[in-house]
């Protein structure tokens, strides 16, 4: 992998991993078309480690209330939103550590990457169709949010979209639904580098500039896809995501098949 390589990859990794339309699954697909392939899930993590700053930066407020609330009981609404995220990161972290193998597998076939992502666009789609309500993320509609995002480490099933998709579908706002699940981001990812620290650690000195230059710019455009994607669901175009899916999807069908 060179460094224009981790550039395009890290830049690819910051646009698709809040927008609703797979980050790993068109990290598969780009890997293939240009060639390159990063060894196992490290080059992912690392680049997911950069857009989970992102959340940091953009959710700073949010984020420091939730640490102060675990040794601040009058935070009462805090603490809840931290439990809610314990039982939504539960499935995944679960979904990571029983079914490691068969993830990596399925990182290495595109053609089922192509498939995962029309799944995805028809998941996006059908929330068009779905009444628009005002409520909160409670601990059912938490658990299912955290289903959506065991089921997302497939690439091409988007985590964001996913995890929003069904949070709307339960009833709870758009907008709440999109703010829980980049929250629940930041478990799911540390979680998973974490599990992979060993792998992380064995990156060569002559790979690990490169590696730092793709989280770095998955980083500066994961920040810039917070933004887009919180002004789409506002304008009430989460929708049309499912579109570009669509096109993905089949186009990898077509080179892959």
């Amino acid at each position: 992998m060179s460094y224009l390589d981790a550039i395009l990859l890290g830049i690819l990794q910051g646009l698709t991993e809040f927008l609703p339309i797979s980050s790993s699954g068109h990290l598969v697909l780009t890997q293939y078309i240009l060639g390159v392939k990063a060894p196992g899930l490290t080059f992912e993590l690392l680049a997911h480690a950069g857009t989970q700053l992102a959340v940091l930066v953009f959710f700073r407020k949010q984020v420091c209330g939730l640490i102060r609330a675990c040794y601040t009981p009058s935070m009462k609404e805090e603490r809840r939103m931290v439990l809610l995220l314990i039982m939504g990161t539960i499935p995944a972290a679960l979904a990571g550590f029983f079914g490691e193998e068969f993830f990596e597998e399925a990182f290495s076939n595109p053609l089922v990457t192509s498939c995962m992502l029309l799944v995805t666009g028809a998941l996006l789609l059908f929330t068009r169709f779905v009444p628009k309500r005002e409520d909160g993320v409670k601990g059912k509609s938490a658990l299912l949010m955290g289903l959506g995002q065991a089921v997302a480490i497939m690439p091409g099933i988007s985590r964001s979209g996913s995890t929003i998709a069904v949070g709307m579908l339960l009833g709870v706002q758009p907008s709440r639904a999109a703010e829980f699940s980049f929250l629940l981001a930041i478990p799911a990812i540390s979680g998973a580098l974490v599990l992979k620290f060993r792998d992380l650690l064995a990156i060569d000195a002559a790979s690990l500039g490169i590696y730092l230059t793709g989280t770095f710019f998955a980083f500066v455009f994961g920040l810039l896809a917070v933004y887009v994607v919180l002004s789409a669901i506002r304008k009430g175009k989460f929708e049309y995501f499912a579109y570009y899916c669509f096109a993905v999807g089949l186009l990898g069908l077509y080179l892959f098949i």
